[in-house]
């Protein structure tokens, strides 16, 4: 290939109704004479109506208005993009009119949840697709299933990095000549169920074409200026990093920066590809760059992660947490597929907090009330401050009903209740 392949990630903000697919549509123009793959999320909200629509399923309730209000929505943005006769109406009618038959009685529910919450993906990248090719611009739209292929963890797919890099060269003679618009988040199960990557995962999707592909760069629009050391809603000052070491990107997503999906840092840098940060708002913005590069000290990272739970695991008989027990505790964390975002022990008893799945964390809590005295709360936020100053240490550690304080060399954690 003449000149090298760049990815485009767009998240639901930047596709959230027809205006916004029109300013994706002139960034993409901008980009005409580059070798180009362009993943999209879902539009707007749409995952968190879909998921509305599983949770009434699951509750034996009527979800058929759910499913209109998300068509209606679609059909609102199409009727400003499209005449009526334009083949993207069938499309899209037919993905909803299909979208009942994926509630399919016998599965599981992450694996029914993967089934259906996919389809905002599938949905917007054939409207952006079709949009595109109405502006004149060489693009195809191509199903990510195909060459994203992982094992049958679902709502969490692991991705089988040998079998993907295999498919996804085929993608290569197609770019030579066109853009592929392509859905994030999603992959296909050895025998053909869909799965999801995680919650917000389509910036992974990104970094896994792009890792595959041994792209140029990859680069994910947001509605910020960049990178930024807190988010500027609960922050107004929060100022955006001109540039960041991979490393430091890592941590940061961590902790539950959301700028950035936490898988996303890997593959990039283990091929020395360089992520961009970028605001769809104004592309002239430098943005944020992160890459194998050394920074001096950087200004305080403010993270704020809320929806924690924190539990509390005791021992009944007065004997020390060991080994053995913490053992224990972890491989049912783990067989929950549950993340610890900070723990701490004391002789008698071992404290953690996790993201609150409510279905997860109670059925974590019921295993370990076999051996533990048990103790959870719920509503909780952890606040993380990395490379902390005098300043911030001071403001974060002094922070109303602390439950849980723990600071190392350089990070600070609160989890408090809100």
């Amino acid at each position: 290939m003449k000149n090298p392949i760049h990815v485009f990630k767009f998240g639901g903000a930047s596709v959230r109704n027809a205006d916004a697919i029109r300013n994706v549509a002139s960034i993409i123009r901008l980009y005409r004479e580059t070798p180009l793959l362009v993943v999209v999320s879902a539009m707007g909200k749409t995952t968190n109506a879909l998921e509305r629509v599983v949770s009434a399923y699951q509750a034996g309730k009527d979800f058929t208005g759910e499913i209109q209000a998300i068509q209606d929505y679609h059909a609102g943005i199409m009727k400003d993009l499209f005449a009526e006769g334009h083949p993207i109406w069938n499309e899209i009618n037919k993905e909803f009119a299909e979208l009942p038959s994926r509630m399919t009685k016998g599965l599981v529910l992450d694996q029914l949840y993967d089934q259906v919450v996919s389809r905002g993906e599938l949905i917007s990248t054939r409207i952006v697709a079709a949009h595109l090719q109405q502006e004149g611009l060489p693009a195809i739209w191509v199903d990510a299933r195909k060459y994203i292929l992982t094992d049958n963890t679902y709502r969490e797919g692991k991705v089988d990095w040998e079998a993907t890099y295999k498919k996804t060269q085929e993608l290569t003679p197609i770019l030579e000549k066109s853009f592929i618009v392509t859905q994030g988040f999603i992959g296909v199960t050895p025998d053909g169920f869909t799965t999801t990557l995680g919650r917000e995962g389509s910036d992974y999707s990104a970094a896994i074409f792009g890792s595959c592909l041994g792209a140029a760069s990859v680069t994910i629009w947001k509605d910020v200026p960049g990178v930024m050391n807190a988010d500027p809603k609960r922050i107004p000052g929060a100022k955006p990093f001109h540039e960041l070491p991979f490393r430091e990107a890592a941590e940061m997503t961590y902790y539950g920066a959301s700028v950035i999906h936490p898988k996303t840092i890997k593959p990039l840098a283990n091929r020395g590809i360089p992520l961009l940060v970028k605001n769809f708002d104004d592309p002239s913005l430098e943005g944020t760059r992160i890459h194998e590069t050394k920074v001096g000290r950087l200004p305080p990272l403010i993270v704020f992660k809320d929806n924690q739970c924190l539990i509390s695991c005791g021992v009944t008989d007065y004997t020390f947490i060991d080994e053995q027990q913490l053992s224990q505790i972890l491989h049912a964390v783990s067989k929950q597929n549950l993340k610890i975002n900070v723990m701490q022990n004391s002789a008698i008893s071992f404290s953690f907090c996790v993201d609150f799945r409510e279905d997860k964390v109670l059925s974590l809590i019921e295993e370990l009330a076999e051996n533990f005295q048990v103790y959870y709360n719920t509503g909780l936020t952890l606040i993380t401050v990395k490379n902390y100053d005098e300043d911030t240490y001071q403001q974060y550690s002094r922070q109303a009903g602390v439950v849980l304080e723990q600071t190392s060399r350089s990070t600070l954690q609160v989890l408090v209740k809100v």
